[in-house]
């Protein structure tokens, strides 16, 4: 029964593996293996393990995005800004000056999110990202007026927001993946403050699994439903 599930071969006794799995569900800042070891009385290690399992569990599957997606690129690490800016984005050749990392994100209006770790943001990694994440049919993909996003001209319909003169004009703006961003960034400097390159994707994987399943009420069904199925 449990052969091919997070919970193969465990030791731990699953009634604290559907614990922490509702408390991570539940967790809008997400929760450290700290926390969960004082909630369910482990030690740190366990309860970072279960978190890990939890986390890889919560990998999307190959689904593409359509209609209108706003894309966009961010940097985690480092300290806090005030304000959303820009002044960490890469100029130019693309390489990260800083030693933030870069993700690249694509959000369906009213659907769902996708992101890709990245260890350049250039023309060709962000055209590379969007088609693994983008269908072209029939889908309009909004960005701000970063050059790098030239590089999907021609292979999807492709609207630009100037945001060094406005945020939004009309239908086109990207506050919804700008929204997504500050969900990541709240978890990393209200929670975690630090985690590795290594694990990183699978901090994006339960970002990503909260905000796509944000309407539903029965998140931890839907969760056990898919380690079981």
């Amino acid at each position: 029964m449990l052969s091919g599930t997070i919970f193969e071969k465990t030791r731990i006794p699953l009634q604290k593996w559907f614990a922490a799995i509702s408390l991570v569900v539940n967790a809008k800042k997400s929760l450290s293996s700290h926390q969960l070891a004082r909630d369910l009385r482990l030690n740190q290690k366990t309860a970072w393990y279960i978190l890990q399992r939890i986390r890889k569990a919560m990998g999307k599957k190959d689904t593409l995005l359509k209609g209108i997606v706003e894309a966009d690129e961010t940097f985690v690490g480092g300290r806090p800004r005030k304000e959303n800016k820009k002044e960490d984005r890469p100029k130019g050749s693309g390489n990260n000056p800083t030693k933030k990392t870069a993700v690249l994100g694509a959000v369906e209006r009213g659907g769902e999110v996708k992101t890709m770790m990245a260890k350049r943001v250039d023309g060709e990694t962000l055209a590379r990202f969007i088609r693994s994440a983008v269908s072209p049919e029939g889908t309009t993909v909004l960005t701000d007026e970063f050059p790098g996003y030239r590089e999907i001209e021609g292979l999807y319909e492709h609207d630009v927001i100037n945001h060094s003169k406005r945020y939004v004009d009309g239908d086109i703006y990207t506050n919804t993946i700008e929204g997504f961003w500050s969900l990541v960034k709240r978890a990393w400097y209200g929670t975690h403050h630090h985690y590795t390159k290594k694990y990183m994707p699978l901090y994006l994987n339960e970002a990503s699994w909260k905000y796509n399943r944000r309407k539903d009420p029965n998140a931890f069904d839907t969760i056990l439903r898919g380690l079981f199925g």
